[in-house]
């Protein structure tokens, strides 16, 4: 059996509340830039629910890059 490190659905599926937690704070940052522009703020719930669909193609190329670095370390060529 595969480690769980070769599929990138099973590394992304470890990675996701990571990658989606990343978004909701740079979500939030950014509307904290936003207040500054006179634009209005954004929550943290609504920094953390628009993290939930957003998340998902960031923790896609999360586990791509992740995927490559075990592939390196490990001695494998890239694919």
């Amino acid at each position: 059996m595969a480690p769980a490190t070769e599929s990138l659905l099973k590394l992304g599926l470890i990675l996701w509340p990571f990658a989606t937690g990343a978004v909701a704070i740079n979500l939030f940052l950014l509307g904290l830039i936003g207040v500054s522009m006179g634009l209005p703020p954004v929550t943290p719930i609504h920094a953390l629910i628009w993290s939930i669909p957003l998340g998902i193609p960031a923790t896609w190329g999360f586990a791509v890059w992740i995927r490559s670095l075990i592939r390196e370390a490990e001695g494998h060529s890239a694919r």
